[in-house]
């Protein structure tokens, strides 16, 4: 760590670069929380700015947050890794010139920013990079190295979920010291979307939300059309990120089950709201999570949830108060089964969540604790 500690109310600069990416996890945390801790650090004398990359942000930020411009690539992730610092960098430079430094950078992404001026906060989502068996051997051995040395450098993390807490003490390693204490739980808030009543559809749908990607699992559920033809279709609620989507086509045509698959992208939140007061069941069959936004979704709208036995999904369904939650062995397509069907015959399940105002809060404290 570097740099000293910052006065109470801190000017944070948020690397913003990967934010023109799609609606998913990330970018759901930061669009409901940079509007909210902006707000709570004007308040305090403090404020924010977010450096945006070559694609812009696409989604609203108060007149209270300063963009700062950058021609910095969200994708790949080498090019913009060798862009990134130095638009930090001169940001920074900026800024101390005019009489309005900034006290901390926050960012959310790997590699982690080098050579700055300040010191640096960082927000872990998961860490897919080092825990996916589907992840090339060469990206998880530098991904380790990476992960790690961003840990050991940040001033303080903020993670979404209990276990993912575990997880970077864990990678730190032994020989790192006060590693626990530097980490903050911030979470992921629930009440982004309308709530509407449950309005389940004829034929009924099994829902999936969020990319169509291969770490979601997503084969399991087309085995399970095949396994058990009495199941209702499927509807994935997604961008397809990468080949993923037409290899599940594919499959899908191999087994027979083409017809009871279909994906699409909802246009906005209430068209989101819709699907989960529609559904028969959400059903979410992930390999790896750092929290599983569709979840919380899910079981705030009162919607039957089955969810993989991972450890981040189970947390969120403890901490929604849903015992016992309908989880599954990802692993096990008649246990994926089982879970769907369980879930859709239990009684209705009024669920207790966190609010974006909550996680708000606790990010905030990031800086000024």
């Amino acid at each position: 760590m570097s740099g000293k500690e910052p006065k109470t109310a801190p000017r944070v600069l948020v690397s913003g670069v990967v934010l023109g990416q799609p609606m998913g996890g990330v970018r759901r945390h930061n669009e409901e929380l940079l509007p909210r801790v902006a707000a709570r650090l004007e308040v305090m004398g403090g404020s924010l700015a977010i450096l945006e990359g070559r694609t812009p942000i696409p989604f609203e930020l108060p007149p209270s947050i300063e963009r700062i411009q950058s021609n910095v690539p969200y994708q790949p992730a080498p090019m913009r890794a060798a862009f990134e610092s130095k638009a930090l960098a001169s940001a920074l430079s900026g800024a101390a010139k005019a009489g309005r430094p900034f006290d901390f950078v926050h960012t959310a992404h790997h590699p982690a920013p080098r050579g700055l001026s300040v010191p640096y906060t960082l927000t872990l989502h998961d860490l897919r990079s080092l825990d996916l068996d589907s992840a090339p051997f060469v990206r998880r051995h530098i991904g380790g190295r990476v992960v790690r040395r961003a840990i050991l450098d940040a001033h303080r993390i903020g993670v979404v979920s209990k276990w993912m807490s575990g997880c970077i003490v864990e990678v730190a390693g032994p020989q790192a010291t006060g590693i626990a204490e530097r980490i903050t739980l911030i979470g992921n808030g629930a009440d982004h979307l309308p709530l509407l009543p449950r309005s389940p559809t004829e034929p009924p749908f099994l829902l999936h939300v969020g990319h169509v990607e291969p770490r979601k699992n997503l084969e399991a559920l087309v085995r399970a059309l095949a396994l058990d033809t009495g199941l209702p279709r499927v509807l994935l609620a997604g961008r397809a990120a990468g080949p993923e989507w037409a290899r599940l086509q594919d499959l899908a045509q191999e087994l027979g089950v083409q017809d009871r698959l279909e994906r699409i992208e909802p246009k906005d939140n209430g068209e989101l709201a819709q699907l989960y007061a529609r559904a028969a069941c959400a059903v979410f069959p992930s390999k790896l999570e750092g929290f599983g936004i569709g979840p919380v979704e899910a079981l705030r709208a009162g919607t039957p949830t089955a969810i993989s036995a991972i450890p981040a999904h189970l947390e969120v369904a403890a901490n929604a108060g849903c015992n016992p939650p309908f989880g599954f062995d990802p692993a096990d397509v008649r246990a994926l089964i089982d879970g769907v069907r369980r879930a859709m015959s239990a009684p209705p399940f009024e669920a207790s969540l966190a609010t974006w105002d909550d996680c708000a809060d606790r990010w905030v404290s990031l800086w000024t604790k």
